[in-house]
């Protein structure tokens, strides 16, 4: 059990040191421990979660996922890796997107792991965090918000469940079609090139008046937003 579990902070978040060598089993009990121990350190703050030193399957890290979660407060947005500059800025980004009527309603999320390829379809009645690419052809749906740590390249439709201030943010935004509610976004060029460029500016796309408008993300433009 000793130093089965080492708890670091990182620009974004906190990262995870699980030993190797020791069974599953008992790293899941000692990541229940450490947090319930930190609860009242953490407290109901929002952190990008880091697992370093040990492979974990999907389902192990559902696992630990939902070892934090019930025994603490903190809310983990997203899985990144630290050493991801821009992964680092686009969640302390998000994280200032929270406001005080959308912490309620977007408690609860989903996490989804992997790439989204031509002719695949995901739809949630949640907010969703995509761990990947949404390639051309395919389409992801949300009745909350959207946040793709990859590129939209396909089709993404947000806000379904018709509440105001819901939005779609991405490490490179190049949509095929986006759709927030009942406004669609209209595309500058026909057939935009899909591209994936060594240094990219995550944007957010929302809703001002009656259009949808895409965005770098920056501290101003976060402060303005109706979201």
């Amino acid at each position: 059990m000793k130093n089965s579990v080492v708890i670091k902070s990182f620009p974004s978040g906190i990262v995870l040191h699980l030993n190797p060598e020791i069974p599953f089993d008992e790293i899941l009990s000692d990541v229940e421990d450490k947090f319930r121990e930190s609860s009242a350190f953490f407290k109901d703050a929002k952190m990008a979660l880091s697992i370093k030193d040990r492979v974990l399957s999907n389902e192990e890290e559902f696992q630990i996922l939902g070892a934090i979660s019930q025994n603490s407060n903190l809310r983990i947005i997203c899985l990144v890796g630290e050493d991801d500059e821009t992964n680092q800025h686009f969640v302390k980004a998000l994280q200032q997107t929270d406001t005080e009527h959308t912490q309620g309603a977007s408690s609860e999320g989903q996490f989804y792991r992997g790439t989204l390829k031509n002719g695949e379809v995901l739809e949630t009645e949640s907010s969703i965090v995509i761990l990947g690419d949404v390639y051309p052809g395919s389409s992801i749906i949300s009745a909350k918000d959207i946040i793709v740590l990859g590129g939209l390249f396909g089709e993404a439709y947000a806000g379904g469940n018709g509440s105001p201030g819901h939005y779609v943010a991405a490490l490179e935004m190049s949509p095929e079609k986006l759709k927030i509610g009942d406004f669609k976004y209209t595309l500058k060029e026909k057939g935009a090139k899909w591209s994936i460029k060594p240094k990219v500016q995550p944007k957010i796309a929302y809703v001002k008046g009656d259009r949808v408008m895409i965005e770098s993300i920056t501290k101003e433009l976060l402060s303005e937003l109706p979201i």
